[in-house]
């Protein structure tokens, strides 16, 4: 398929996944109140009412109907034949991976697994891909010219730790209405574009990313400040499972995504690390998030989220630009940044407190 016969099929694409995903989000919202799937205010949430979660379900049913309707399409469009779309391992563990990852999140959802159970989840998720052979070969140089080989169980383990790692990454950015719903659309279509425009065309990569990112723009309506529903662990597994997958599929795009996702993965990495220092949970719950510091220091609600979303708009225009040596060279330069500013954030955020200074 060309670019230009792509993109009759990428509209369609995108806009039923995002016309499911605007219909669907109201009835798993009237589910999530009959189930009781419902976020309470606390002194650590943002939200001052009631607010139901789970509305992953919307997004990820919508992506996987789009997506599975499109691997069903003759070859006329340039996609896979049916049968062997089906028998690929790259469709199995996208379709089965999303579908698994969903139904762990709703276990969440609705039960409040603890902390060990959902990263229990999380790995047998990230097994299924491990599982059907998707690997991981090489990764960009960030010290000079060429690729680092990953062999054998090493591409293996990257591919877990980098399926856990991202859904992790999703799940701590998850903290105000719309943040990682948007980041998440960023991200897709970022990595949509880089499908198309990188060295290899990768036109059914492209697709899938398009159909995420209507999928997410469709529950977006719902989510964004002032959200009826929250996008819940159900959305935060599908998500974070899916844009690692479609990361390494076809040309390594890994690169793209940590620069394009830099926030809320660099953001995990300090979150981690202060929390191990302070002797806590890597897990527990605190408002040292970098959107947290935003609104201690007095941005609304809306404008902490437009400014993150700016933040990974701009990397993910920076990766365009960028080869995958520069894009893991961009990141580590944005990761130092990063770390820089949560440190004066968290000065002037004490600064600001009633008993400091």
């Amino acid at each position: 398929m060309t670019e230009a016969g792509l993109i009759v099929p990428a509209v369609v694409a995108f806009l039923a996944a995002a016309a499911l995903a605007l219909v669907l989000t109201p009835a798993v919202r009237r589910l999530a109140h009959r189930v009781d799937a419902v976020d309470q205010p606390d002194e650590r949430r943002v939200n001052t009412t009631p607010v139901p979660r789970g509305g992953g379900v919307a997004v990820a049913i919508a992506f996987l109907v789009v997506t599975g309707g499109l691997f069903l399409v003759d070859a006329t469009l340039g996609l896979w034949r049916p049968l062997d779309a089906l028998a690929r391992p790259e469709v199995i563990a996208l379709l089965l991976g999303g579908t698994a990852a969903m139904l762990v999140g709703i276990l969440d959802d609705r039960f409040d697994l603890r902390a060990r159970w959902q990263l229990g989840g999380q790995v047998l998720v990230a097994l299924i891909p491990v599982a059907l052979g998707i690997t991981v070969g090489a990764i960009a140089n960030p010290f000079g010219p060429g690729v680092i080989r990953l062999e054998g169980i090493w591409g293996a383990l990257f591919v877990l730790v980098w399926i856990v790692g991202m859904i992790n990454s999703i799940n701590f950015i998850d903290g105000l209405d719309g943040l990682s719903s948007g980041v998440g659309l960023i991200a897709a279509v970022t990595l949509g574009i880089i499908s198309l425009t990188g060295p290899a065309k990768e036109p059914v990569v492209a697709l899938v990313c398009l159909t995420l990112a209507g999928a997410l723009l469709g529950f977006l309506r719902w989510n964004f400040h002032p959200a009826s529903i929250f996008i819940g662990t159900s959305g935060v597994m599908f998500l974070g499972y899916t844009l690692a997958l479609l990361s390494m599929l076809g040309s390594a795009k890994v690169a793209v995504a940590l620069l394009v996702l830099g926030v809320p993965i660099i953001d995990t990495f300090y979150i981690i690390v202060r929390r191990l220092s302070r002797g806590r949970s890597p897990f527990s719950a605190d408002r040292g998030h970098i959107h947290h510091r935003l609104l201690d220091l007095g941005l609304s609600h809306r404008q902490t989220v437009l400014l993150v979303y700016a933040i990974c708009a701009g990397l993910g225009a920076l990766s365009l630009f960028l080869s995958g040596t520069g894009q893991l060279l961009a990141f580590v330069g944005a990761f130092l940044v990063f770390g820089v500013v949560l440190l004066v954030l968290d000065r002037a955020v004490e600064d600001r407190a009633p008993d400091g200074g």
